[in-house]
């Protein structure tokens, strides 16, 4: 079974680029909520936002900032299972899995959330400070230096996943991008960052930007002809992610997995790790509380 993942940069992207032809000018005429868990905010009040016209959008890490007259926003943030989808006018909201939606002139944005947890959230924000307070603080790697990656990667002594992956270091990038980028770069994802050396962060840096950027292009060329209503961690032209057990695209040998939580990380043992299995879920059982069940886990051992 493939777990879901939350959307990334790229995605983001592509929501952005297909929401840009289709709301920015246009009037909120409603903002109907089926679930009242999603909104988080109670001040400005969801009112405010209808009757003012879509000036902008933004990605604010992984969330959607819509932005309307009067410096009043509307950010979203789907979580691991919630989605959007473009709707005829008046869109029923029926179905437990549906969520919101915001009513436009000529169709209407829905937000569905799959599973039982409700953790898609709704905020009206006023202004830039409101946006700012929402933001985790990670660097936008297409407006940084390669100075400046290594120096947000080094800041604390962990694990390249984790790095990659924590908001408050790098914009954006999640479990399939992280995944697909150390793979590009030819880096374990156990490695720890005070522990890569120079050519190496030349690699890693160059293959964030080129990963990324080349699903951005892909995405966004997608959404431009057709709204992306299934966006998904899982995508066939991927070279590691979601395909455990798949021959790796470069060198042929079987990806592996690491699982831990509601997530897994898939890497290429030839390509990445020097030949080095690293131990999944059922090997776990097997060394009981000797071995680490996460990546939190696996740096604590690798610091020893």
């Amino acid at each position: 079974m493939q777990l879901l993942s939350v959307p990334e940069l790229p995605d983001i992207s592509a929501y952005l680029t297909a929401l840009e032809s289709r709301i920015v000018g246009q009037p909120i005429q409603q903002v109907r909520l089926a679930s009242p868990f999603l909104l988080r905010t109670v001040e400005p009040p969801l009112a405010t936002i209808e009757g003012k016209r879509v000036r902008e959008l933004r990605r604010i890490g992984k969330r959607i900032a819509i932005g309307v007259e009067d410096d009043l926003w509307l950010v979203l943030h789907l979580m691991i299972a919630g989605r959007l989808h473009w709707r005829a006018v008046g869109a029923e909201l029926g179905g437990r899995n549906y969520l919101a939606s915001t009513d436009f002139p000529n169709g209407s944005l829905v937000l569905t959330e799959a599973g039982a947890k409700r953790r898609a959230s709704l905020h009206v924000i006023k202004g830039e400070e409101g946006l700012h307070e929402l933001d985790p603080g990670g660097i936008d790697v297409f407006a940084a230096s390669l100075a400046d990656f290594r120096a947000a990667l080094t800041a604390e002594n962990r694990t390249l996943k984790r790095a990659l992956t924590d908001p408050r270091i790098l914009s954006g990038i999640g479990n399939a991008y992280s995944d697909e980028i150390l793979h590009a770069a030819q880096l374990s994802p156990i490695n720890l960052t005070r522990k890569i050396a120079p050519e190496q962060w030349e690699r890693l840096f160059t293959a964030t930007r080129e990963t990324l950027q080349r699903w951005i292009d892909q995405l966004r060329a997608e959404a431009r002809s057709s709204f992306p209503e299934k966006v998904t961690a899982f995508r066939k032209d991927m070279a590691v992610h979601g395909r455990y057990g798949q021959p790796c695209p470069r060198c042929g040998e079987k990806i592996q997995r690491i699982r831990y939580a509601d997530n897994e990380t898939n890497y290429c043992v030839r390509c990445q790790t020097g030949g080095k299995v690293l131990a999944d879920r059922s090997l776990s059982r097997l060394l009981g509380d000797d071995w680490p069940r996460t990546l939190d886990e696996l740096e604590a051992l690798k610091r020893k």
